[in-house]
């Protein structure tokens, strides 16, 4: 893209002087999930050219991330970088796109919660095709003018790998927590510093309780914006949505947890491989950031060790070595099913996972108990357990958030599961409903219920 000319600058000091209008820097189509990486690290170069401090630039860049997962397609759509100044300089970031595609309203409101200047612009009635807009406002024209903050989107390396976006991932949601946490230490000791003179001097002193008051609004306020942020960043970790396979219907539910102070470990797979389908649940043991960063680590891994066509059981191996090599002392739970269509097979190898529970057409529901240990404990995996792939019969998968609870027995709950599954509806979708109505209330951790039907390709 060829770059405008400079700005001009002022006779006494030299500086740059902003233009009164707006300047487009860069256009990039959408096409790819690979795109949406790229365009992620763009944002961030941008919005750090442009002079945004680091959390506003991990906000555009969780923004852009959001949105593009969320809208991406096969037909392209257009992301445009632009520099404003109207009354105030602004980086704004126009996403368009020409057939009917429309945003989550979980993700718009996300986004919107995390910049508010974000606006959505339905198409016109009758007509494909709407508009994004996001404005973050500069602090200040940008020292380097447009060009500058072209330079910085150009310079970017637009073959971002999907290890390489988790990585970048990784160290912004790390940075911006760690912020969010300062500023929050920081409040809470001027809480704490008020709420003691409040107690001796509140008779002389009256107007510090409106204060106060404030105060903790603000911590309140803090605390809700690090956990968007977290768990919007969280949502990149997991698939954008599942694959499409003849002769299989897929559905998953995926509730993260309310009671729990930071994000969790849990997560999902599915991706077409040589070898046929392979589907995946897991979690890693504990609740925080870095579960939330091991558990990304995994899951990434697994869809690049999966593309080398190994067994189950080999893929558990590979991954208990890349857990212990960069994650020691974490643990995690892995189950996968590799379903072969071809010989009417599917493959099940166990990492100390619940066990996945197959349902046959008449409605007898068994559980596949064969398992090995868990990931992270540097042992070695049972091979992978055949079972005949029967059409009409369905595959169930959950995490331990659906059934476990501290005042009933495992077993127990197992088997209330294999009865409410067995006696479920047919279609993987009213399935998952289903089962998180019975079991879901009350919610003490994360929950996945991963459910699969296979019939006979036409």
């Amino acid at each position: 893209m060829t770059p405008t000319t400079d700005p001009s600058r002022d006779a006494e000091g030299g500086r740059p002087q902003p233009p009164n209008h707006s300047e487009s820097l860069l256009a990039l189509d959408i096409r790819s999930e690979r795109d949406v990486f790229a365009l992620r690290s763009q944002a961030k170069a941008a919005a750090a050219a442009a002079g945004l401090d680091a959390r506003d630039q991990v906000r555009l860049a969780a923004a852009l991330s959001e949105l593009g997962r969320d809208l991406l397609r096969p037909a392209p759509m257009t992301t445009t970088f632009a520099l404003d100044h109207d009354s105030a300089p602004a980086l704004r970031v126009d996403i368009t796109w020409n057939d009917e595609r429309v945003p989550e309203p979980e993700s718009l409101a996300a986004v919107t919660r995390l910049l508010p200047g974000t606006r959505y612009q339905p198409a016109p009635i009758g007509r494909a095709g709407a508009q994004l807009k996001i404005s973050c406002r500069l602090p200040g024209w940008p020292s380097g003018g447009a060009d500058a903050i072209r330079t910085a989107l150009l310079a970017e390396d637009s073959g971002t790998s999907a290890i390489q976006d988790l990585q970048a991932q990784t160290r912004d949601l790390i940075a911006a927590l760690e912020e969010s946490h300062a500023q929050r230490d920081q409040l809470e000791a001027l809480n704490r510093e008020l709420q003691e003179t409040n107690e001796g001097v509140i008779a002389m002193y009256t107007e510090l309780s409106a204060e106060l008051e404030e105060t903790n609004r603000g911590v309140v306020a803090l605390y809700g914006e690090e956990h968007t942020l977290a768990l919007t960043l969280q949502r990149t970790f997991l698939p954008a949505s599942l694959p499409s396979t003849p002769g299989v219907e897929l559905a998953v539910r995926y509730l993260a947890s309310t009671s729990q102070a930071e994000i969790g470990g849990d997560f999902y797979e599915a991706v077409h491989t040589a070898g046929g389908l392979l589907l995946a649940v897991g979690d890693v043991v504990g609740h925080s950031l870095q579960a939330a960063v091991v558990m990304g680590e995994l899951r990434h891994a697994l869809r690049a060790y999966a593309a080398e066509d190994s067994p189950p059981h080999v893929l558990l191996e590979k991954l208990d070595r890349l857990l212990a090599q960069h994650q020691p002392g974490w643990t995690a739970t892995v189950c996968i099913v590799l379903v072969d269509q071809g010989t009417g097979t599917i493959q099940v190898a166990n990492a100390g996972h619940l066990p996945p529970l197959l349902i046959d057409a008449d409605g007898h529901a068994t559980y596949l108990r064969e398992h090995g240990p868990l990931l992270g404990m540097t042992l070695p995996q049972r091979p992978a357990t055949t079972y005949p792939l029967i059409p009409g019969s369905r595959l169930l998968m959950v995490t331990d958030g659906l059934i476990e609870t501290r005042t009933s027995d495992l077993s127990e709950r197992l088997d209330a599961l294999r009865r409410s599954a067995a006696a479920g509806p047919g279609e993987p979708e009213a399935l998952c409903d289903s089962l998180l109505e019975t079991f879901g209330s009350p919610q003490d951790d994360d929950i996945i219920v991963f459910a699969a039907r296979f019939d006979p390709q036409p």
